[in-house]
C-alpha cells in the first residue's frame, strides 16, 4: 500500500514507520504522498485511536527533505511544495487521534519540522535536532520557524535558526523540545505505554484538548470560547456520562467515543 512508510496497527496503536534507510528517511514527494495517505486511514479508521511516527534504521528519524528534488524547482514551484509540506504538518497538528514522534536518530530540517507536527516528542538518547536550512541558503518551510519559536521561545529559535546549530537529545529536554530522553532500544516501548494510557481516556475529550490546545497559536481563534464549546460537547457525550458514573461507583470507566 506504501512505498516509503512500514505500517502496523496493534491494540489501536497505528505505528508509522519512514522507511528509506540508506536515504536517512529524507522526505520527498513519495513520501509526502505516502503520508497523506496514511492520514487519511488515520482520520477515517475507526480502529486507530492513537498513532506513533517513527524513523527506520538507528541513524535518522529523518535526516531532512531530499535535496535532489530542489534544484530544478522555479520560485513558484517552492512555493507550492512548501505549501504542500505544510499542509500534510498541518494535518499531523490538527488530527484529532494523538500522534507522537519516537526520534531515533537525527531529526534535522524537514525531520525536525516533522516531529514539531505532532502532539508532542520522545527522543532516543543519540537523537540531534536541528534546523539548517541557512546552510543552503534558504529557511525552513514546512512550518519549522513556527512552531520551533512556539516550542522552544524565540531567542533559542533563532540562534538554532540562524545558525544551523545542532542540539543534542538533553539539550532538547531541557528547551522543551521533548517530553522524554530514553535508551534507543527502549524508545519505542516508552512511546507505546503513553498512548496506552492515553488509550484508555475518552477519546472526544481527548480531540478535545488537542483542538482547544491548537487554538492557543491561532490568533484567528477564541481559544477560551473553543475550550467552552468544547466542554459542552463532552459534557453532553455517552462518555462523560460513563465516566461521571464510574468515578461515582469507584469502577475503571469503559469509553466508546460517544
Amino acid at each position: 500500500m506504501y512505498i516509503t512508510l512500514l505500517t502496523a496497527l496493534e491494540n489501536g496503536i497505528f505505528t508509522i514507520t519512514i522507511n528509506r534507510p540508506d536515504k536517512l528517511n529524507a522526505l520527498n514527494k513519495q513520501v509526502f504522498a505516502d503520508l497523506n495517505k496514511a492520514l487519511d486511514e488515520v482520520y477515517a479508521n475507526i480502529s486507530i485511536r492513537s498513532v506513533l511516527i517513527t524513523g527506520s534504521g538507528p541513524k535518522a528519524f529523518v535526516a531532512g527533505a531530499d535535496i535532489s528534488e530542489f534544484n530544478s524547482l522555479t520560485k513558484t514551484e517552492s512555493m507550492a511544495l512548501a505549501k504542500a509540506g505544510q499542509d500534510t504538518f498541518f494535518r499531523i497538528e490538527n488530527s484529532p487521534k494523538p500522534i507522537i514522534a519516537c526520534v531515533n536518530g537525527f531529526a534535522l530540517g524537514g525531520g525536525c519540522e516533522l516531529a514539531m507536527s505532532c502532539h508532542f516528542r520522545i527522543a532516543s538518547d543519540n537523537a540531534r535536532f536541528g534546523q539548517p536550512e541557512v546552510n543552503l541558503g534558504l529557511l525552513p518551510g514546512y512550518g519549522g520557524t513556527q512552531r520551533l519559536v512556539q516550542l522552544i521561545g524565540k531567542g533559542r529559535a533563532l540562534e538554532l535558526l540562524m545558525s544551523a546549530g545542532m542540539i543534542d537529545a538533553n539539550t532538547a529536554l531541557q528547551y522543551g523540545l521533548i517530553n522524554y530522553v530514553v535508551p534507543q532500544e527502549e524508545l519505542l516501548a516508552k512511546g507505546k505505554s503513553l498512548l496506552e494510557l492515553i488509550n484508555t481516556k475518552a477519546p472526544i475529550a481527548v480531540a478535545k484538548c488537542i483542538e482547544s490546545a491548537n487554538a492557543v497559536f491561532d490568533e484567528t481563534k477564541n481559544g477560551y470560547e473553543i475550550e467552552i464549546k468544547a466542554f459542552g460537547d463532552c459534557f453532553d457525550s455517552t462518555d462523560r456520562k460513563e465516566g461521571t458514573a464510574a468515578f461515582l461507583e469507584k469502577r475503571k470507566a469503559v469509553f466508546t467515543g460517544n
